[in-house]
């Protein structure tokens, strides 16, 4: 009697399809990513959404997994898709980069630098510094929005924006920190102001006048509040406004005092209209603001001469 081996079937590994994640596949997923449902990615793409739900669905059955949680509201992302997401907009933003690598090469100094700042850096400070430096590299476009703290790093991170400048709060691993530079919270009042002739103020010296504050959801108004808890001190907002130069403009007026950095306040201090005295506090001088990049890209050239455009400027006025 012959034994029969009963051998123990591996099934076979499945392949992926390479060519699927360089496809239009790609594309549609991620207009789904940016806009959270099938429906608002045909519209920005253009065709009806059986198309979009086609793509995502050859998608899924290549990589054998799921890249969405389906909910009533739209499509979120799971940690599947988001391997895919960082997979995708780091491959468009090398193209880019090689792009205008490509360019410079045939001696075309072209390109795009796309920018996302908080507001105190956004009016006077990068404005000036954009016109320095296309000056010397004309064939180079900028594009600049202004956004909240948090708005800024998800654009970075997310590959909509080649830097973002912003005040540095707390480190994220997925950003890489070109630059970093103090940018302490000054009082800022009208030169007839009866603090204005201080060479320094306390944060309770201030809080003795009216007080024209940035909205509670601002980084600048949550430091604040944090200082004046750790001491105890009562903040009562006698003015408030989201946007910075309203509240620049009042204390231009009045006896208010209101807070920002210097690099906001510069053409105001140029003309005249305010003033402005450091403070003491501990809190509100170690402030930074930083220039990021998402961690892991290499920058293309038009960014990466405007980082260092950004740095000598810095140092020039150190």
């Amino acid at each position: 009697m012959t034994s029969r081996s009963t051998a123990r079937r591996v099934p076979a590994r499945r392949s992926i399809n390479q060519a699927v994640l360089q496809e239009v596949s790609l594309k549609y997923f991620m207009a789904v990513v940016h806009s959270g449902s099938i429906t608002e990615a045909a519209e920005r793409l253009g065709v009806v959404p059986s198309a979009v739900s086609r793509q995502i669905a050859r998608l899924e059955r290549e990589l054998d997994t799921l890249l969405f949680d389906r909910r009533s509201r739209g499509m979120a992302l799971n940690a599947a898709g988001e391997l895919l997401a960082v997979h995708a907009r780091r491959a468009w933003l090398d193209i880019e980069r090689v792009t205008e690598d490509i360019l410079a090469l045939r001696g075309l100094r072209a390109g795009q630098v796309r920018l996302a700042a908080t507001e105190g850096f956004t009016f006077e400070f990068l404005p000036t510094l954009i016109a320095g430096f296309q000056a010397q590299r004309p064939g180079i476009g900028f594009s600049l929005d202004m956004c909240l703290q948090t708005e800024v790093a998800r654009r970075v991170r997310e590959g909509e924006v080649d830097i973002g400048v912003t005040v540095g709060m707390a480190s994220e691993r997925s950003l890489n920190v070109e630059l970093r530079h103090p940018s302490p919270v000054l009082a800022a009042m009208r030169p007839e102001h009866p603090l204005a002739a201080r060479r320094q103020l306390s944060l309770a010296q201030a809080l003795a006048y009216p007080l024209a504050l940035p909205a509670p959801t601002s980084t600048l108004r949550q430091l604040l509040d944090i200082s004046c808890s750790r001491q105890g001190l009562h903040v009562e907002a006698f003015f408030t406004s989201n946007h910075l130069y309203p509240l620049v403009n009042y204390v231009a007026q009045t006896d208010a005092v209101t807070f920002c950095g210097e690099t906001a306040l510069r053409q105001h201090l140029h003309l005249g209209l305010v003033h402005a005295v450091p403070l003491r506090d501990r809190e509100m001088n170690e402030r930074h603001f930083e220039v990021q990049s998402l961690a892991g890209r290499q920058l293309p050239d038009g960014a990466r001469a405007f980082v260092t455009h950004l740095r000598d400027a810095l140092a020039d006025e150190s």
